[in-house]
């Protein structure tokens, strides 16, 4: 839950501050009538209330974190939470998030100034929150007369003498901090049960063609390399709005996309026509999402937004802060069944070649930004054999290699879905023993040799059941057990479980440990029939990863 150090009013209709329980929303006398009567800067405020109440609270303690904590909590509390119900609430209230869509997308009124970085530096020396910022607005716009609830923000701040005598940075400060708000409930809401609700909604009020439209302007400005972060007092940490609307809506991307077939809408009709003309030239039929995708819907303009986001991913700077989130919202991407079209589209932008240097060659030493970029190249490679191919090519001398593999092996929590993907893709490739490109590459990728060799696949494996257990397990490690799952359900397919198993032993002995692998990995396996055997969408995920049915059958 995001604190509230203090309570927070408007026109004294709400008032909130800390509750030892989550308000109800439903039990607030006509709150959707309250909530439609708001102009809309007093909608943006609410969304700073609103933000505490569709959170679910944050549990604080690492230990129950773990996944047989969750469990339990989840066993315990069947029934929706407070949380849940409080998103339906405001779901239900008409013409609410198509109101959050015209805030989040707005344009600032006023074009920025050419010194803008600069003002905006010295306004942040004394100007750090949103409510010293707020009474100054709203001073300005009580010097005009109010217009309706709808329009009044826009046009009586628009108007307002004093609103033309705050600094232009001031004014859009003040808009982009009601964006942080909205944006973080949009993507709360999102990633909760009404997802589809929500998405459809969504699309329908052209949310991602505005977002596309402000990009430019106001999302990524163009900064020169020495101002590229302004900081709040303490430079050690990115607290200032700039640095806050960024990574809400690189958040709101990677939740966008994440699974759901409306991640086209992130595209312009020329580059859908891209991805088809790529399936047509491979002569494999376009995705079902594709074809469905509503190009009424998609981005305007020369470019899409994801488009525009790898190219200011590429420009980032070795030690930014907003690589791992954009990561995240490009991996989001290709997240769910694999579509060769969409890796293609990425390849040829060269986003593979820009993963391999910040691995390798950037000096990049963050294990959450390392994590991102292994896990989106897992996602970018995976049953694509020209991007094989165009690892090789990058990776083109030993000491870079050795380079890329010490990285993989500083931290295999980090790299284990990179190593499950080279897995995968190994024996996806080693089936096509009739198609002379892919016999061509898997002769010649070191990558694909080295992973061939069967002591380097148990070296990975030992490792893999050595650094969890039942205890330890969390959303974060839970990787590695269905790494070592693939790996073993793989020798199973060959005929080589029982060597696997023996190796294992073998292990076991040499470190004068018997026991502790194959006891370990029985525990972990057991756990994991009981934790996703029953989950729909974690075992439909993961049927994606492996894409194949084999991989759940195989434990049942």
């Amino acid at each position: 839950m995001r604190p509230v150090s203090a309570p927070f009013e408007f026109d004294g209709n709400v008032s909130v501050c800390i509750f030892k329980e989550m308000i109800q929303l439903e039990g607030i006398p006509n709150l959707s009538g309250l909530v439609q009567s708001f102009d809309q800067q007093q909608l943006a405020n609410f969304c700073r209330i609103l933000s505490v109440t569709i959170s679910e609270p944050d549990i604080g303690n690492d230990d129950k974190h773990t996944l047989l904590a969750k469990n339990a909590q989840q066993k315990r509390n069947a029934s929706p939470s407070r949380a849940e119900v409080n998103q339906v609430t405001l779901l239900n209230i008409p013409g609410f998030i198509e109101r959050l869509c015209k805030l989040a997308t707005r344009k600032v009124s006023e074009s920025t100034g050419a010194n803008f970085l600069q003002e905006l530096e010295d306004w942040y020396t004394w100007l750090d929150n949103a409510l010293v910022l707020d009474a100054l607005m709203q001073m300005a716009t009580e010097e005009a007369e109010p217009s309706s609830p709808e329009s009044s923000d826009e046009s009586s701040l628009a108007t307002s003498p004093l609103r033309h005598r705050l600094p232009q940075s001031m004014k859009t400060v003040h808009e982009i901090m009601y964006k942080v708000e909205v944006l973080y409930v949009l993507c709360v809401l999102l990633m909760g049960r009404q997802r589809n609700q929500v998405h459809k909604m969504l699309a329908e009020f052209r949310l991602i063609p505005g977002l596309n439209n402000l990009f430019d302007k106001l999302i990524w400005r163009k900064y020169t390399a020495s101002n590229h972060v302004v900081h709040g007092q303490n430079e050690n940490c990115d607290c200032s709005p700039e640095i806050s609307f960024k990574i809400q809506f690189l958040r709101l991307l990677q939740s966008f996309s994440d699974h759901h077939e409306n991640k086209y809408l992130l595209l312009n009709n020329q580059e859908l026509n891209e991805l088809s003309a790529i399936s047509m030239k491979a002569n494999i039929p376009e995705v079902e999402a594709l074809v469905n995708t509503d190009r009424s819907l998609v981005c305007d303009g020369k470019k899409g937004l994801l488009t525009r986001l790898l190219t200011v991913m590429k420009r980032e700077p070795p030690d930014s802060s907003f690589r791992f989130w954009q990561a995240r919202a490009v991996e989001s991407f290709l997240r769910g069944a694999t579509s060769y079209a969409d890796q293609m589209f990425l390849l040829k932008r060269g986003l593979l070649e820009h993963i391999l240097f910040c691995i390798i060659d950037s000096g990049c030493t963050s294990r959450d930004v390392l994590q991102s970029y292994f896990d989106l190249l897992g996602e970018l490679m995976k049953f694509n054999i020209d991007a094989f191919k165009r690892f090789n090519k990058y990776v083109n001398t030993p000491e870079k290699f050795q380079a890329f593999l010490t990285q993989i092996n500083s931290s295999l929590v980090d790299s284990n879905m990179l190593v499950r993907c080279i897995v995968l893709s190994l024996d996806r490739f080693e089936s096509q023993t009739e198609d002379v490109k892919v016999m061509e590459v898997l002769s010649e990728c070191c990558l694909l040799s080295y992973m061939a060799r069967v002591e380097n696949r148990l070296s990975f494996l030992f490792r893999l059941i050595n650094i969890i257990n039942v205890q330890t397990l969390t959303q974060e490690n839970v990787s590695c057990l269905n790494t070592s799952l693939v790996i073993l359900m793989l020798a199973r397919r060959k005929a080589k479980l029982p060597f696997y198993l023996n190796a294992l032993r073998e292990k076991e002995y040499t470190e004068k440990y018997p026991g502790c692998l194959l006891n370990n990995f029985h525990n972990l396996l057991r756990f994991w029939q009981r934790h996703y055997l029953n989950k729909d969408k974690d075992s439909t995920c993961l049927e994606n990863v492996s894409r194949s049915h084999w991989f759940l059958s195989a434990v049942n």
